[in-house]
């Protein structure tokens, strides 16, 4: 019991107040302005950013703030992955890591200002050819901390990426022996990372139990040893 009011409330006003760390920011100001920001947004849930913000002014502030070169992934992930470990650490018994990955899609004018994540096949053209096109959007590979009783406690690690340009895996594949390609030079390597992350982060590793999916273990099995 006591593990699951930790990781609901932890006797804050508001949930959102655990999950921010406002002196990881560079400038005090853009701390506060996230406070306000992921209240708005956790109270709008499943929302657009307009329907949150509920008035012009704080939806500009809004978007001001996602393009403030000041403002980096860390800075915002930083509070949250504190929170996890202080209800990882409140809680008793082992811990499982579930690793995966998410795929974010868009449909805009100019994907290039986004990125791409894969090649698709689109079905055949009208003589019968195979079509593929690249998909615009953004990756995120994830640890997600859950109870044994399936209770969530947050991310120990997480990270984002795509493609400035779709380089054709499968065409390189061709070209190269993938056997022979350092993991660190791998797109696959995201799952170590995860893991070392994960270990950095959490503390207490003997109680953790990594979980990943077959394809991602055969493709790490090559690397060196998690230091």
């Amino acid at each position: 019991m006591g593990c699951e009011m930790s990781a609901r409330n932890n006797g804050s006003a508001h949930w959102s107040e655990q999950e921010v760390d406002e002196a990881a920011f560079k400038d005090a100001r853009l701390g506060r302005r996230f406070a306000d920001l992921l209240k708005q947004l956790g109270d709008g849930m499943g929302g657009s950013i307009p329907f949150a913000c509920q008035d012009w002014a704080n939806t500009k502030a809004t978007y001001r703030f996602f393009s403030n070169a000041k403002v980096e992934e860390g800075d915002i992930l930083s509070g949250h992955i504190a929170a996890t470990r202080a209800r990882y650490e409140a809680c008793k018994g082992p811990i499982l890591l579930l690793q995966d990955t998410t795929e974010f899609t868009y449909q805009r004018r100019n994907p290039h200002e986004v990125g791409f994540t894969k090649s698709i096949n689109s079905g055949r053209d009208k003589e019968g050819r195979l079509r593929h096109h690249t998909v615009c959007g953004i990756l995120m590979h994830s640890s997600l901390a859950v109870t044994i009783e399936g209770l969530p406690l947050g991310l120990s690690s997480v990270k984002f990426w795509n493609c400035d340009k779709f380089k054709g895996t499968a065409a390189l594949k061709r070209k190269i022996n993938p056997t022979r390609v350092p993991i660190e030079k791998k797109e696959s390597v995201r799952w170590l990372e995860n893991l070392r992350q994960s270990i950095a982060s959490a503390g207490q590793t003997d109680r953790c139990i990594h979980a990943a999916t077959a394809r991602a273990i055969f493709r790490s099995s090559t690397a060196s040893p998690i230091s």
